[in-house]
């Protein structure tokens, strides 16, 4: 059963860790990337920092990536297309040997923030071997299996999934409300209490696993 996981790995470990430390606060939020071969990564990534100009010169010292692009320029957002070409076995690993997919990746505060499908538990666990065999520190944070229904991509299980649903379908989200708590209740079989338990879980589950990656810590 395919598996996801959110992954930590230091910047250092990786790439732009450079350019992370000369613009404190720069964030990346890598849009796509595909291995090109087994020493080249090329990503295309949002760059985001109110120094967008320090931005700049820390890429031109930088090691870890050539062939810079600007693709797109949006003030305090700019879409580069690059190549990342050194620390990168960890995602080689990813794509070529576990034949995985990144689902999200974030480069923020030190650090690197990855959300992974794997085709497998196995796919995950050879990673995770990959990485301690090559001093790489790669830190899991959570995982969770794909159900054979869409919702499992969210990690919901099948009772949110079909409350949120119903509550969508009825009108609960409308302003106002085409249908109250207690009535969707009613229409679900369940009591009030549970209901709200079952959205609070619910809006828990896909919090962490669509938005938190890549937030970095509030002060």
């Amino acid at each position: 059963m395919s598996t996801i996981a959110n992954i930590e790995l230091p910047a250092e470990e990786f790439a732009l860790h450079d350019t992370l430390v000369a613009v404190p606060d720069v964030e990346f939020d890598v849009e796509r990337v595909v291995a090109h071969d087994d020493e080249r990564v090329m990503p295309f990534v949002w760059v985001s920092s109110d120094h967008m100009d320090e931005v700049e010169r820390a890429f031109e010292n930088d090691a870890s990536i050539e062939n810079l692009e600007l693709l797109s320029d949006l003030g305090g957002e700019r879409l580069y297309q690059m190549d990342w070409t050194e620390r990168t076995e960890v995602v080689v690993q990813i794509l070529v040997e576990a034949d995985a997919t990144v689902l999200d990746a974030f480069g923020i505060d030190g650090r690197w923030e990855f959300r992974i499908l794997f085709p497998d538990r196995e796919a995950l666990s050879a990673t995770h071997e990959f990485c301690e065999e090559n001093g790489l520190t790669i830190d899991i944070q959570n995982i969770y299996e794909m159900d054979a229904d869409r919702h499992g991509r969210f990690g919901l299980s099948e009772a949110q999934h079909e409350t949120l649903i119903a509550a969508f379908e009825h009108g609960h989200y409308e302003v106002p409300r085409d249908i109250s708590l207690d009535d969707l209740a009613t229409e679900l079989d369940i009591s009030h209490q549970a209901l709200s338990e079952r959205f609070r879980r619910a809006y828990s589950t896909l919090i962490e696993n669509t938005l938190i990656v890549g937030v970095g810590d509030e002060e």
